[in-house]
């Protein structure tokens, strides 16, 4: 039941849809991927691996799993791969998460 008051329910189907988003998500280096295309747009694979500081093979990994999730896009030119954020919502999640946690991690001074 709804009211003004309270919102409804999410529906369940959604909600799984959504937790797979966020385990997608909470892997370190491929929520640091996504920042990175985040913040510089497309980049192709030696970019992100010289920004992140990760391997090679990793980060063509997660690019493959965030790939397979439709969370990021890949364009072909020559023999470079150039990917780029394909999900509207990630920026705006992004920097609602990591403003959150910097919030709870680093309290106001008195």
């Amino acid at each position: 039941m709804s009211d003004s008051t309270n919102p409804p329910l999410v529906p369940d189907t959604q909600i799984k849809r959504v937790a797979r988003r966020l385990k997608i998500m909470g892997d370190p280096v491929r929520l640091q991927l996504l920042n990175l295309l985040r913040v510089h747009g497309e980049l192709n694979v030696q970019e992100l691996v010289d920004a992140s500081g990760q391997r090679q093979a990793n980060v063509s990994k997660h690019l493959g799993i965030l790939m397979r999730e439709g969370l990021v896009s890949r364009r072909k030119e020559g023999v470079k791969a150039f990917y780029t954020l394909d999900d509207p919502s990630l920026p705006g999640i992004c920097v609602l998460v990591t403003n959150q946690l910097s919030t709870d991690e680093d309290p106001m001074p008195s």
